[in-house]
């Protein structure tokens, strides 16, 4: 730390001497005068001046702060301003969580990562689980790719694997998540891009074993005329086509009733003139997919 002689002037924790502070500066939660540290926001806009013993108990770098000769809470010492490097809102709502006073809400992944970077800058992990909490709520479900990413991040394992399966709905190939891929470890990335390949493999091998026709020729069991599964062909790659793209295969269902491959396959009948049997049973087929589908790995 450094004792800064100008406020126009601060390194990334600077300590003031009390004076010339304006009380209005002061969080209005965070102003009562039983306070014995006063902490500034990067800004220099807002102070807080909470107690030394919360912050000794809950944070690991106040803990060793104070415990040096001369720290700011000494006894019969003057109340200083301690500046951080972080803003005012981020200090708030880490000032809250330790506190036990309401909190505010995290509502963006902004918020999220300068609280979480705080927090584990200053050792507070009280204040960290309470954002591993946080984010598993429903506001955060639009943005698990930045989610998984944190969660593999801090070894968040349970969370990160949730997330990861919520990641399926993403084409990960699309542009729009290069920002939040680049952002990942080479690990969290691998593990990503695997379980989206695994479910495109996984359901490729299913749809080339019973009961689904393996797609060679094959002799007609009603005329005895051979038949050829071309049709079947080109609806599984139409399907792992579409499992590259949307891994989760929710569209699939609807794809099976509009693609052309899938008209194509349901009107697909024996060539024998005198047969004309459809090769595909098409109600039967569809059930058979999505059964396939909805056993695919999701973490």
């Amino acid at each position: 730390m450094q004792t800064s002689d100008s406020e126009g002037s601060l390194t990334e924790y600077d300590i003031i001497p009390k004076g010339g502070h304006d009380f209005s500066q002061y969080h209005p939660d965070f102003a009562s005068p039983d306070g014995d540290v006063v902490l500034g926001s990067k800004d220099c806009k807002v102070l807080f001046r909470t107690h030394s013993y919360i912050l000794k108990t809950t944070s690991g770098f106040f803990r060793s702060m104070f415990s040096l000769p001369g720290g700011s809470s000494s006894p019969g010492k003057a109340t200083e301003v301690i500046y951080l490097n972080d803003d005012d809102k981020t200090l708030e709502s880490l000032l809250r969580m330790v506190s036990g006073l309401p909190l505010l809400p995290l509502d963006s992944c902004e918020m999220v990562d300068s609280v979480l970077h705080a927090a584990e800058n200053y050792e507070m992990p009280g204040a960290m689980s309470i954002v591993r909490l946080a984010i598993t709520t429903l506001p955060f479900s639009d943005h698990a790719l930045h989610m998984y990413g944190i969660c593999c991040r801090y070894g968040w394992e349970p969370e990160a694997k949730m997330f990861a399966s919520r990641t399926l709905v993403y084409n990960l190939y699309e542009p729009a998540h290069r920002e939040c891929l680049e952002k990942m470890s080479t690990t969290a990335l691998w593990k990503l891009l695997a379980l989206h390949r695994q479910r495109r493999e996984v359901l490729r091998q299913q749809l080339n074993n019973p009961p689904f026709v393996s797609g060679q020729p094959a002799v007609c069991i009603q005329c005895t005329g051979v038949i050829e599964y071309h049709t079947w062909r080109e609806l599984k790659y139409k399907i792992i086509l579409e499992m590259d793209i949307r891994a989760l295969g929710d569209t699939i269902a609807q794809g099976l009733s509009e693609w052309p491959e899938a008209k194509a396959c349901w009107r697909a009948g024996c060539p024998n003139l005198n047969c004309g049997r459809l090769l595909y049973d098409k109600t039967q087929t569809q059930r058979a997919i999505q059964e396939a589908i909805d056993k695919l790995p999701t973490l």
